[in-house]
This record gives C-alpha cells, sequence and structure tokens, in this order.
C-alpha cells in the first residue's frame, strides 16, 4: 500500500512508515480521498515517546490481517500529537466527552468532513479488529444514526469551545487566598503533590505556591512545594543517576515512572526547582536544579536548541535501560558498594517493576503492593548518603547504564517547549548563579528565531535543520515571547525584546477573540479550519496558550515602550478577568492562570537598578531576591524603559522597586532591598 509518512518531519509518523496500512499524513487531500470512498476516516493520534503507542503499533498496524481491515474500510490518517495540537486538542475533547477518559494513542472514528462519532484509546489486536468490523458495519448499515450521532458531537464540542463560563470576580488578593487554599486543600499531605495514580508533577502550581508565599508569608503554600518536590526529587520518577523527570508516576508515592522524559515537564520542572532553590537556599532543590539543568544540556540537546523527548521503551522494553536488581549492582559495583548501593537506592530482591510490565499495586490502595515474582526496582533516593561515595557510585552506575539499549530520542524541536526551557535555564542561571546557562538560553533563542520565524510567522516544529509546514498555535508565540523578555532581563539585548513584542503584536492580530475581550484561540485566524477552532483555556501537560501568552503580555507591559506597553497591559487585565471565573471554580485545573494573577495582584513587581555594569552587586542581589514574576532590570540611566528617568544616587548603584505605577524610594543595599520587597535577606532564614 501507498503509505506516505516516510518523507514526514514528524519522527512518530516515520516510525510508522513500514506498516503494511495505507496511512496518510492529515491533509485536505486525505479528507477528500474519505468522500471519494464514502468510509469513514480512522484517526490515530499520538506521539514518539508514548509506551502504549508502540504496543499498539506492534501488536495491531504491523499486522496484516488489522492492516487489511483498516485499508479496506476506512481512510486511515496518522497524526503526531506534539506537531498538530489543535488536531489532538479537538479529538481529545471528544474522546473524554464520550469515554470519561483520555489518552495516547487516541483512536477517533469520523465523517469524511471531519465530525467525530466514535472515540477511545488503546486496543489490543482482537478487540480492534472486532471495533473495526462494528464500525463498519455501523457506517453501511445504520448511516442515518452515524450522522445524528456526529451532528450532535460537534455541536456539543463547539458548545464546549465557547469561551469561559460566565463572568467571574475582580482579579485581586482574596480571589488568589481563597484559590490557593481550594488547591492546599486537595493536597496528598502524605506522598506530596495532588491527586491520586496516576500523579503527575505539579510544575505550574509549585511556581504558584511560591509565588503565593512570596506574597503572603504563608508557610502552608511552601511546605506543600517542599512535600512535593522532595517527594519528586527522591522517588523513581527523578532520574537517581543521570538527572531528569519522567512524565508521571503510575503509583501515587512517585515510585514507578512512566519511563518517558519529555523537554516541557523537565523545564517546567526547571523553572519551578530553580525557584525554590533561590528563595529557600535548599541544598535538595539547588542538587536537582543544577541535574536537570545538566540533563537538558546533554540528553535533549539537539544543535543549539532542545529536542521534545526521549522514549519510554528501549529495545522494545519499557524502562529498560533505567532498572537494576541487587545482582546487576553488584557485577558493577563489588559485592560491598554493591550492597551499600541497593540500601541507598531502595533496590530489594522483590524490586518495585517488572520488565516489560509495570508497577505492581495494590487493588484498589494506589500503592505498591507485594511482588507477584522477579522484578527489578527503580532507583529512589530516600536520604542523602556519603556525597564523595553516592558521587563515585553514580558515576560507576551511569557509566554501566550507557551499555545498555538505549530510549530512542524525538529530535523534533517545538517552538513552545524550547520556549519554556529559555525561561526555565534562565531562571536556574540566577538560583546557581551559573552564566553558562545564560548562554545556553541565548543560543536556542538565537536558533528558534532565525529557523522558526518564517515572514514574520512562527512554524510549530523543526527536524534536522528541516522546517515543519504546521504553523505554531498560541503557545508557540506565549511560551517563546516570555523566554525572549526572560532572556532580555538578563543581558539587556534589545534585539531580544523586539522580537518578544513583534510575536505579541502577532498573536493579538491573529489569536485574539474580536469579538470577546481577553479570550484567545489556540489557532491562528488564517490557520487551516477544522471542525471547530480550539480555545481551551485550561492546563494540560503544559500550560494554556492563553496563560502563556497573557504571562508574556503582562511582562512586556513594564519593558515595551508606553504606548505597547499600554496595549499589553489591557490585554493582559482583560484575560486575567476573562479567566477569573475558572480560578473562583476550579484552581487546580488553572495552575498558570494562578499563577499569573499572584503577579498581577501585587503589581506586577519591577526592580530597576541603576547600576555602572552587567557585574552590579545590588543588581545580582536584585534577581536573587526577586519574587516569582517580578520584573528585573539593569543598567544605565535611561537604558530602558524601566531605567528611564532613574539614575545612581550618590554615585552608588540604586534600585527602584515599583509596584505597578506606585514606586517606593531607591534603595542601595540587599537588605534594603529585601526590606523593600518583603522577602528574606538570607534564604536559610526561611
Amino acid at each position: 500500500m501507498a503509505n506516505r509518512l516516510a518523507a514526514s518531519a514528524s519522527p512518530y509518523l516515520r516510525q510508522h512508515a513500514d506498516n503494511p496500512v495505507d496511512w496518510w499524513e492529515w491533509t485536505p487531500e486525505a479528507l477528500a480521498q474519505a468522500a471519494q470512498r464514502d468510509v469513514p476516516i480512522l484517526l490515530s493520534v499520538g506521539y514518539a515517546a508514548c509506551h502504549w503507542c508502540h504496543v499498539m503499533a506492534h501488536g495491531s498496524f504491523e499486522d496484516a490481517e488489522v492492516a487489511a481491515a483498516m485499508n479496506a474500510g476506512f481512510v486511515c490518517i496518522k497524526v503526531d500529537r506534539e506537531e498538530r495540537p489543535d488536531i489532538d486538542a479537538i479529538y481529545m475533547t471528544a474522546t473524554q466527552a464520550l469515554t470519561g477518559r483520555g489518552g495516547w494513542p487516541m483512536t477517533c472514528f469520523l465523517t469524511p468532513d471531519g465530525r467525530p462519532f466514535y472515540c477511545g484509546t488503546y486496543y489490543p489486536k482482537d478487540a480492534f479488529l472486532n471495533l473495526l468490523s462494528a464500525i463498519t458495519a455501523t457506517w453501511n448499515e445504520r448511516r442515518g444514526e452515524v450522522e445524528e450521532a456526529s451532528d450532535n458531537i460537534a455541536a456539543e464540542l463547539r458548545s464546549m469551545a465557547a469561551g469561559p463560563p460566565g463572568e467571574g470576580p475582580p482579579v485581586d488578593a482574596m480571589l488568589c487566598d481563597a484559590a490557593v487554599a481550594a488547591v492546599l486543600r486537595d493536597e496528598d499531605t502524605a506522598h506530596g503533590g495532588f491527586g491520586g495514580a496516576p500523579k503527575f508533577p505539579p510544575s505550574a502550581l509549585l511556581e504558584t505556591l511560591l509565588r503565593h508565599h512570596e506574597r503572603t508569608g504563608d508557610r502552608s503554600a511552601l511546605q506543600a512545594v517542599q512535600r512535593a518536590g522532595a517527594a519528586m526529587a527522591r522517588g523513581g520518577i527523578y532520574d537517581q543517576l543521570a538527572g531528569g523527570f519522567a512524565r508521571y508516576s503510575v503509583d501515587n508515592a512517585w515510585v514507578v515512572p512512566h519511563f518517558e522524559k519529555m523537554l516541557y515537564d523537565n523545564a517546567l520542572l526547571l523553572r519551578a526547582y530553580a525557584h525554590w532553590a533561590r528563595r529557600t537556599g535548599d541544598p535538595l532543590a539547588t542538587r536537582v536544579t543544577a541535574e536537570t539543568a545538566r540533563f537538558l544540556l546533554t540528553d535533549l540537546s539537539g544543535d543549539g536548541m532542545f529536542i521534545s523527548s526521549l522514549d519510554a521503551d528501549a529495545d522494545g522494553q519499557e524502562g529498560l535501560t533505567y532498572v537494576w536488581t541487587p545482582e546487576q549492582l553488584t557485577a558493577v559495583l563489588g559485592a560491598e558498594d554493591g550492597a551499600w548501593a541497593a540500601e541507598v537506592f531502595g533496590v530489594t530482591a522483590e524490586g518495585t517493576f517488572e520488565t516489560g510490565g509495570s508497577a505492581r499495586l495494590d487493588e484498589g490502595e494506589g500503592k505498591l503492593g507485594p511482588p507477584n515474582g522477579s522484578g527489578s526496582s527503580v532507583l529512589q533516593l530516600p536520604v542523602d548518603p556519603d556525597p564523595q561515595r553516592l558521587e563515585r557510585v553514580r558515576r560507576l552506575l551511569l557509566d554501566a547504564r550507557r551499555s545498555r539499549p538505549q530510549p530512542g530520542r524525538d529530535a523534533k524541536v517545538v517552538t513552545a517547549w524550547n520556549g519554556m526551557a529559555i525561561t526555565a535555564l534562565a531562571e536556574a542561571a540566577v538560583a546557581l548563579g551559573d552564566p553558562s546557562l545564560t548562554a545556553a538560553a541565548q543560543e536556542c533563542a538565537g536558533k528558534l528565531l532565525e529557523m522558526h520565524l518564517i515572514d514574520g510567522r512562527l512554524r510549530r516544529a523543526s527536524l534536522v535543520g528541516r522546517v515543519s509546514d504546521s504553523a505554531a498555535i498560541l503557545e508557540d508565540y506565549g511560551a517563546l515571547a516570555t523566554g525572549l523578555l526572560s532572556l532580555y532581563q538578563l543581558n539587556g539585548e534589545q534585539r531580544l525584546l523586539d522580537a518578544a513584542t513583534d510575536l505579541l503584536d502577532t498573536a493579538l492580530a491573529h489569536f485574539a477573540d474580536p469579538n470577546t475581550p481577553g479570550r484567545w484561540f489556540d489557532t491562528a485566524d488564517d490557520a487551516e479550519a477544522l471542525m471547530l477552532r480550539p480555545s481551551d483555556p485550561t492546563d494540560g501537560a503544559t500550560p494554556s496558550g492563553a496563560a502563556l501568552i497573557t504571562e508574556a503580555l503582562l511582562t512586556a507591559a513594564h519593558l515595551a515602550p508606553a504606548d505597547r506597553g499600554e496595549r499589553y497591559r489591557q490585554a493582559a487585565t482583560d484575560a486575567l478577568a476573562a479567566h477569573a471565573v475558572l480560578l473562583e471554580r476550579a484552581p487546580r485545573a488553572v495552575g498558570h492562570w494562578l499563577g499569573i494573577a499572584e503577579a498581577y495582584v501585587r503589581g506586577p513587581l519591577q526592580i530597576a537598578v541603576a547600576c555602572t555594569g552587567p557585574d552590579s552587586e545590588l543588581l545580582a542581589q536584585a534577581r536573587r531576591l526577586a519574587p516569582g514574576g517580578t520584573i528585573v532590570v539593569g543598567g544605565a540611566a535611561d537604558s530602558s524603559e524601566l531605567l528611564r528617568g532613574r539614575d545612581l544616587v550618590n554615585g552608588a548603584d540604586a534600585a527602584y522597586v515599583c509596584r505597578g505605577p506606585v514606586c517606593d524610594l531607591p534603595v542601595g543595599s540587599a537588605a534594603g532591598l529585601a526590606a523593600a520587597l518583603e522577602v528574606p535577606a538570607n534564604p536559610t532564614s526561611v
């Protein structure tokens, strides 16, 4: 059959290039083919690092019998959710509405014009064959029912995409306090984080809780960060040898991960851990910040930018690269160090993970239960042992691990996720005092602008220097603009500010809803017309595009020239007001919005340091002390918008602290600055 995926710019689609399925990419020609043949579309959506996507591929898409049934009755379309998040968003909403759950691989059956009428996720071979037969029979014999169902589903999806539900309360300190209190009521205080198994890293909420603590002094918010941050860093979800976080934990105690490692998770978590380290000086937070930054720069690097992910599988087995038995530790380290490592890393004869299987869980408990056979263990680090011995053992184990089959790399470069990485590296550079991280962020920003910005419009992704045809979505504009603005605050390069404001102007022109101030669409007004125009303001695996663009607008409002700045300020204010109802009703679902609101109600804070050079100690202290969401610039008087009319005081560096349009008298010391910001001058005092 004429499989068309071999030349795709998506590594995920290329994984299916040798299937006997007559795959199409999502194109107008594919939809036209379905209409011409008068058959339904079978839409399969996944991504390169997805374990269960591989399982379904091996069990069904590589099988001649299944492929024959797919080819005979359907036009089969394969979509990479990371390259086409707009398509994924529409049909994932349909899948969740119809089944009560979602996930990948996602399997949807559509009419030739794209309306869904049946949706699901993973199907083993026999169940999939039965489903294909039933769908074909229903399409041929009960077409009226299919049309009616697809009409109803499409109407419901359009209704769900109509925007935030009603008018919300004012965005003020009272709203933020109530929202954070609601979030904290949902905390799993025993294991850290929120919810049960499977448990996902709450990166946006960690950043938000830190900002709330900085604004209010509320220790319960900081303690929630410390519980979750420590539990994840010491659990199996964190790679105790090479650094970096896996996508999620299959249990509720962070022990056994789903092993794929995504750029967006690690970028968002790096930002939160760096903020925690900077605010408190916590040694665990500082170590994890350094290791996660190193993981980005080594394992996820790609031609100056950052690749999308590492696979969950290696050599066809989930977790094969990462798990250990006591015997394997001894073989690498010798008897004495092997026994010590087994104790330190929680490696037992029974194990916590079955090779090729998953975490062993007690039924209904969501806790790791007794073994049902020999297995391997995921490395944990419950306590900090002798650091020198630990470092030596880690190095030997990591060297040995590199000789094992390694997970595949999805080398696709996604604009939004690289923007998140730039922001995180800028935060980590300040927390660790490491200018090499600023340099890495700078290189990434330059490459992205050079490759992904074409005729003033962003592209979503590239692969090994080849830019995808897929247009960028709102999250790409918001995340990259925020990254550029974060970097601009560190190095003062005007081209970064200019590029960021150009992106914001494009977003306002093409993504903002002209009929509803504050509402945003996820796709541009001139993008491909799908069944509906996606507009989801809630957090998913990453913050919503609307929240990301609002963060960038709120920051740029105080960095751009006054005429542009006022426009951005109004757009950010409108967006927060339009989504305040979500902060009131479902704060856990909009953690990034809540973090922006925390900054907004403080002004946001701005610190302008008039100084004679970039090595100013007062400027360094301002960056270290600044609460999350604070805008910090430094330089000579009038060198930037925030420094206009602000100069040295009696020949010495001076910091000007403003809350919105209201400014304090300048201060000339770290202690004075800490007092003006109402934060501890010494992190260890927190």
